[in-house]
């Protein structure tokens, strides 16, 4: 209930929630560094020069404050606001919960001159807090293992982890973290003196920014502290990050209600007082004002009042018109002071609004030939007798080949099979209206049935499995990167509800005598010739794509449920995705060959 789910996002909450203290720390203005390191005994230590836990004797409960704030609900320091004005966490919860959820939990705490120890198991105190020696300065240092009988998962994703550090430290520029993954002997430092600044144009690194440096706006409504950066490129889809109190809001809210709407009202009225558009009847869409947009909001807030227990929505009622009146006044007075950013961004957004309304023809056109609204199922398209989508599974199999020994291979009973013709378009580099013109991008849109956009409705998904099987060399990589990043922005709700995986095929197989054996990389691959009596005798085949194998080889290692390679394709697989195409300059001709290679592991493995 707490953090959301028992999977690897679940077990990397634990590790958000101890470093939230810290944070809370730097907010108060009482810590400067944090270490997190990642063991290779699969715990995770977190340390901080902060003013350290508290250890005094708790009036109430008779008890070191500390053992409190590890096994009592709802007696953290967070409901007191003479400690802190500000804060993340989970009101008070976070510290009992991780402690709860570990096989073991170690605080170290220095604090007047002294070093307290307790150790927890399983959320219990072992011994009393004691006093293991002195100690200079003060601060807090936390070591715990996720409990192996809840977690699905007990390997930290060393990216998942950075991302969130880095993300912190753009939030808060006083601050250094230290993070190192003695699994690998990696280390690397955070520090952005820069802030929400730096943070907009590192998302901005793989595009052309359409003029620099980013926008900055700061105000402070009432009690809560607004802060915006941001920043338009030449691409055309939005990306927004909103933060309350540096936990970052996934689902919007209120505070990103106020921030669109600001944007919208603000660019359409200097669009009038410029002449670019005429009337009350022509105006630019929220969506036409946003193409291109790369955006971080982060407010401080009092009480935030969050929708669901992991804070994925803010639902401050109030806050909405304090970031829309915010930005509204800022931004108009910027814009103002720099007519040639304003006259770039009206430019954007009036080119948007023509190819919006290019691609409302489109999609009209396409509604009367039947492709999105199910009238006509694409004619590649092997579809599954059953009717039942919670059984049903959808394999996009690369090229005509493959995808006829996957239908061979498959269970006609639940398994339907779409083969996609070479890459399909990369919807990072193409507005809507060139996406809908793009036959396999149309074909893929009709076989899932949910729509794409504002119109995306899961309710209406023909299969709760969506595979996407290619091949395991450059271009497979490439193909299933491209398949990534369109459902990532343009039908998100699959990746978040977990729908998209990935049917990763094996790359030999071994024979030796009557023993066969698959392996998945050479490393396997030399591991089951030593087990086979070494490689003198065993014939070994290495497969280059899906179409080399035989109907029945395909559905022993790939499509049978249950198989090994069948991996589910989380939203920071996604991200890593969409992260690659931003860069991938081709669409239809030829990809980038050596860019691939480098980083095609990102998105083709998955922790395979």
């Amino acid at each position: 209930m707490y953090i959301g789910s028992t999977d690897t996002r679940g077990l990397h909450h634990l590790i958000n929630e101890v470093v939230a203290n810290s944070i809370d720390e730097v907010l108060a203005g009482a810590c400067t560094e944090i270490w997190v390191t990642l063991h290779k005994d699969g715990t995770c230590t977190v340390r901080d020069n902060g003013r350290g836990i508290p250890v005094e004797i708790h009036p109430k409960y008779k008890r070191p404050a500390l053992e409190i704030v590890m096994t009592v609900l709802h007696a953290g320091s967070k409901f007191d606001r003479a400690a802190y004005k500000v804060s993340g966490g989970l009101h008070g919860v976070g510290l009992h919960v991780v402690n709860a959820l570990s096989e073991w939990f170690e605080v170290r705490v220095r604090r007047d001159g002294k070093e307290y120890f307790q150790r927890y198991e399983r959320g219990a105190p072992v011994a009393p807090l004691e006093i293991i020696g002195k100690a200079d300065g003060t601060g807090t240092e936390q070591r715990f293992k996720p409990d192996s009988e809840i977690f699905e998962t007990l390997i930290f994703d060393r990216d998942v982890v950075e991302r969130r550090l880095k993300e912190l430290s753009f939030l808060n520029p006083s601050v250094t973290i230290y993070f190192a993954d003695e699994r690998d002997a990696v280390q690397v430092t955070f520090h952005h003196a820069g802030g929400l600044v730096e943070f907009v144009e590192d998302l901005n690194t793989a595009t052309n920014p359409l003029f620099k440096p980013p926008i900055y706006l700061h105000a402070k409504r009432d009690t809560t502290e607004i802060e915006v950066a941001l920043q338009y490129n030449d691409g055309y889809n939005e990306t927004t990050l909103a933060f309350v109190n540096d936990i970052n809001t996934v689902d919007g809210g209120t505070h990103v209600i106020g921030l669109r709407a600001a944007l919208t009202r603000t660019l359409n009225e200097h669009a009038r007082a410029r002449g670019f558009i005429k009337g009350d009847k022509e105006s630019l869409s929220g969506e036409d004002v946003r193409e291109g947009l790369a955006c971080v909001l982060s407010i401080k807030v009092l009480e935030p009042q969050f929708e669901g227990q992991t804070k994925a929505r803010l639902g401050n009622s109030e806050v909405k018109g304090q970031v829309e009146s915010a930005v509204n006044d800022k931004l108009a007075e910027y814009l103002e002071e720099h007519p040639a950013v304003g006259q770039a961004l009206i430019s954007k957004a009036v080119q948007a609004s023509q190819a919006r309304e290019a691609a409302r023809k489109a999609r009209e056109l396409t509604r009367r030939k039947g492709l999105l609204e199910g009238g006509g199922l694409p004619g590649k398209l092997a579809d599954c007798h059953s009717r039942d989508p919670t059984e049903c599974e959808l394999f996009l199999v690369e090229g005509d080949s493959a995808g006829g020994t996957a239908k061979q291979g498959r269970d006609r009973e639940f398994q339907a099979i779409l083969p996609l013709r070479g890459k399909i378009l990369n919807v990072e580099k193409a507005r809507l209206d060139k996406m809908l013109q793009n036959d396999a991008i149309r074909s893929l849109i009709t076989a899932i049935g949910i729509g794409i956009g504002d119109e995306e409705d899961l309710s209406k998904l023909r299969y709760h499995k969506i595979i996407l099987m290619t091949d395991a060399d450059v271009d497979g990589s490439h193909i299933r990167t491209l398949l990534l990043t369109l459902f990532y922005r343009k039908m998100p709700d699959l990746i978040n509800e977990g729908h998209v995986y990935i049917a990763q095929a094996p790359l030999y197989r071994l024979q030796k005598g009557s023993k066969v054996a698959w392996a998945y990389s050479d490393e396997e691959r030399d591991r089951e010739a030593k087990s086979m009596g070494g490689p003198k005798g065993v014939a070994i085949q290495r497969y280059k794509g899906l179409g080399e194998m035989n109907a029945d080889q395909l559905r022993e290692t790939t499509m049978q449920r249950g198989a090994r390679s069948l991996l589910r394709v989380t939203i920071e697989d996604a991200q890593k995705a969409n992260d690659l195409c931003k860069v991938l300059m081709g669409e239809e001709v030829e990809p980038r060959r050596l860019y691939i290679q480098e980083h095609a592991v990102e998105v083709t493995n998955l922790d395979i």
